[in-house]
């Protein structure tokens, strides 16, 4: 489930159902500010590089400086830490992805 997941702050491509599902719910996060979008990008790279994982958010109502915020903290977590942190977040994504397709 991880690995479908974009970086945050990367444009999801592809017309597939969750490639347009993240566009929707990254929209929030179009980092105008140049210097957030490349705290973003180190940020993820740091990340990445620290847990062997994508960064998982839930962006939806978040601002590309909350997210910021929340990637900076997390990369103070430890290995379980992290791993419950990421579960949170994947679980808060379905639950809002599920009440999508039930409102449709």
């Amino acid at each position: 489930a991880l690995s479908a997941h974009p970086r945050i702050g990367e444009k999801p491509t592809g017309g597939e159902a969750h490639a347009a599902l993240s566009r929707q719910e990254q929209a929030e996060v179009n980092a105008d500010d140049a210097a957030t979008a490349r705290a973003l990008k180190e940020g993820n790279a740091r990340y990445e590089a620290r847990f062997d994982r994508v960064f998982l958010i839930r962006a939806k109502g978040r601002s590309a400086a909350e997210i910021l915020q929340a990637l900076t903290q997390r990369l103070t977590n430890n290995d379980a830490q992290e791993i419950e942190a990421a579960l949170e977040q994947l679980r808060e994504i379905t639950l809002l992805r599920l009440a999508g397709v039930i409102s449709e």
